[in-house]
């Protein structure tokens, strides 16, 4: 059994929390507490009902989240929101929340990951915000054709508009997303992208800017930073841990 406030502590200072502006309502770190204690830890992507009872049916009390449970701020408990809260403080599970410091972080987060997935090593950063930048850009030697196909191993769907260049020296990666990341390739010097979701106007802008964009879901872009957070943590405190999937096609 471990200290709540030694686990909170380790994730607030490997995350840089303090050190990043985030989006207001996502209030990153301990948005739930439980007893005090932990004997297992769980990841999932988003805050909800359905991902709290699967943790506490899996006997996980502490649980890091991608989308806390606040974004929609100052909010009731009725509804939804009670019964989220229900269901944790039934399940004395604790809920921490790290959002854009675990897009961004250097070695745990969602697109150092997607980057190595590939066999890539990010070489500079991509979307600064306060605190750091939350993408990263790599150097690649994969064709258009063969990043494709990778990606088609890895994700169940993958969308891939191609405009640019077959041989991409470069490749952007932003997780969730890429609204922001995509008006961003040109002014980077970069054509190729690789994220969860767009818009429906980018499809114009691939067109007229020549640009390669890979879709590969929101959900299924972040599930890579929480499973790397649970994971070094039950390590460095000896305790199990177990990754709460959702059936989450977006």
């Amino acid at each position: 059994m471990t200290k709540l406030s030694d686990l909170v502590a380790y994730c607030d200072r490997r995350t840089r929390r303090a050190d990043f502006k985030d989006f207001p309502g996502s209030f990153n770190g301990l948005q739930f507490k439980n007893d005090g204690h932990v004997t297992k830890i769980g990841a999932a992507v988003d805050a909800g009902v359905i991902p709290f009872q699967r943790a506490v049916t899996a006997s996980v009390d502490f649980l890091i989240v991608h989308h806390g449970m606040f974004w929609d701020t100052p909010r009731r408990l009725t509804g939804p929101g009670r019964r989220r809260a229900d269901v944790l403080q039934q399940g004395n599970c604790a809920l921490y929340s790290s959002h854009l410091p675990l897009d961004g972080h250097p070695q745990l987060g969602n697109n150092a990951v997607l980057a190595r997935q590939l066999g890539l090593k990010p070489r500079r950063g991509f979307l600064p915000v306060e605190g750091g930048n939350i993408g990263c850009i790599a150097p690649s030697r994969l064709t258009r054709a063969a990043l494709r196909r990778k990606l088609q191993s890895l994700y169940p769907r993958v969308i891939a508009i191609e405009y640019g260049s077959t041989a991409p020296r470069e490749i952007a990666f932003c997780s969730g997303s890429g609204s922001s990341a995509a008006p961003a390739l040109v002014p980077a010097d970069v054509d190729t992208l690789v994220t969860g979701e767009l818009r429906e106007e980018h499809f114009n802008r691939a067109q007229e800017e020549k640009l390669n964009l890979y879709l590969c879901g929101h959900y299924a872009t972040e599930v890579h930073g929480v499973r790397a957070l649970a994971a070094e943590l039950a390590r460095k405190f000896r305790l199990p841990w177990e990754f709460i999937a959702t059936e989450n096609p977006l």
